[in-house]
C-alpha cells in the first residue's frame, strides 16, 4: 500500500457507489405550531389566539390532542379547540406548510352543534383561510375527508364516538340554568306571537354568545379592523405612488414643451389628484341617498 497509489480491488466498488450516488437524509418533522426543526422565520405564525374551550363537556377531552390524515400530497393535522394545519409532503424547497384556521366558534343549527369553525388562518389573497370541521359518529377519533368547496374555505369531516349518542350535540342541555330560562322565555314569546322568526333567531344568538359558543359582533369586528386598516394603507400607498409617477411625467412634458418654446397650460397635480392620507371621509357622509324609510312612515 504505502506510496503505490493503487486502490485495492475490494475498495473499488465502494468508491464507485459513493461517488455516483448521494444519500438524501430526511429531516425529522414536527408539525403544528412552533416546530423546533424550522427556522424562526419559517415557523407557523398564528394571527390570533384560539378561543376558549366551549360546547359539550364530553368533547373537552379532545383538547390537547391532534389527529392527522394524508391525502394526495398534503398532510392535514386537526387539533380540536386549537387549530388545523396543512403540510405539503414533497421535497420542494418552498413546500407549503400553513394554518388553515384557528379555533373560534361553533356552528349551531336547530339546537345542535353541527361544526367547529377554525378561522383567521394564513392569508389567501384579500382574505384569510378558514375551515369548518363537521363532527360525525365513528368508531374512533380520525379525520376522514378534506375538501375546498370555495377558494381558501375548507370543509373537514372528523369522526368520533363522542358524538354517536342522539343527544350528544344538543345545545340546550349544555347551557347554564339561567340561559336555559332565557331560552324558555324566548320560545314562549315566539309562541305568543310577540316576536318574529327573525327576532327569535337574534335572541337565540345572544344566548349562544353569552354562553361562549359564538363570537360577538364586536369581537368579529375587532379581528377584521386591523386587516382592513392594513389593506387600506396598502391601497393608499399604491395610489400615492401612482400620483408621484404621474407628477413626474407631467413635469417631463412641461420641460419638453418649454425646451421647444411651446406655450401651454397644465393644471398642477395637486389641483387634479390630491394626495391620499388613509383617513378619507366615509362615502356615507359625502352623499345623501335613500334613507330606507317607507312612504307611510314620513
Amino acid at each position: 500500500m504505502g506510496g503505490s497509489g493503487l486502490l485495492l480491488p475490494w475498495l473499488l466498488p465502494v468508491f464507485i457507489v459513493s461517488a455516483g450516488k448521494m444519500k438524501i437524509v430526511e429531516e425529522p418533522n414536527t408539525y403544528g405550531l412552533n416546530n423546533p426543526f424550522l427556522s424562526q422565520v419559517n415557523r407557523l405564525q398564528p394571527k390570533i389566539r384560539p378561543a376558549a374551550i366551549s360546547g359539550p363537556a364530553h368533547l373537552h377531552k379532545l383538547a390537547g390532542k391532534c389527529f392527522s390524515m394524508t391525502e394526495s400530497a398534503y398532510k392535514y393535522e386537526f387539533c380540536p379547540f386549537h387549530n388545523i394545519t396543512q403540510h405539503e409532503q414533497t421535497f420542494r424547497w418552498n413546500a407549503y406548510s400553513g394554518i388553515l384556521g384557528i379555533w373560534q366558534e361553533w356552528e349551531i343549527e336547530n339546537n345542535t352543534f353541527v361544526g367547529m369553525w377554525m378561522k383567521e388562518g394564513d392569508s389567501c389573497g384579500t382574505k384569510n383561510r378558514q375551515t369548518k370541521v363537521l363532527l360525525k359518529c365513528g368508531l374512533s377519533h380520525k379525520l376522514v375527508h378534506v375538501s375546498e368547496p370555495d377558494t381558501c374555505i375548507y370543509s373537514v369531516s372528523f369522526e368520533t364516538p363522542l358524538v354517536c349518542h342522539s343527544h350528544s350535540l344538543l345545545v340546550y342541555p349544555n347551557l347554564k340554568k339561567e340561559l336555559q330560562n332565557r331560552w324558555d322565555q324566548v320560545e314562549q314569546s315566539l309562541y305568543d306571537d310577540l316576536i318574529t322568526q327573525q327576532g327569535y333567531r337574534k335572541l337565540l344568538r345572544v344566548i349562544f354568545e353569552d354562553a361562549g359558543y359564538l363570537k360577538t359582533i364586536g369581537e368579529q369586528q375587532a379581528q377584521q379592523e386591523p386587516e382592513e386598516q392594513n389593506h387600506s394603507q396598502e391601497t393608499v400607498g399604491r395610489c400615492n405612488e401612482e400620483r408621484n409617477k404621474f407628477s413626474a411625467e407631467i413635469q417631463r412634458l412641461k420641460d419638453l414643451l418649454t425646451h421647444h418654446n411651446i406655450s401651454f397650460t397644465i393644471p398642477t397635480v395637486s389641483e387634479e389628484i390630491p394626495r391620499l392620507t388613509g383617513h378619507q371621509t366615509p362615502r356615507s357622509q359625502q352623499l345623501r341617498g335613500d334613507l330606507g324609510l317607507r312612504d307611510d312612515a314620513v
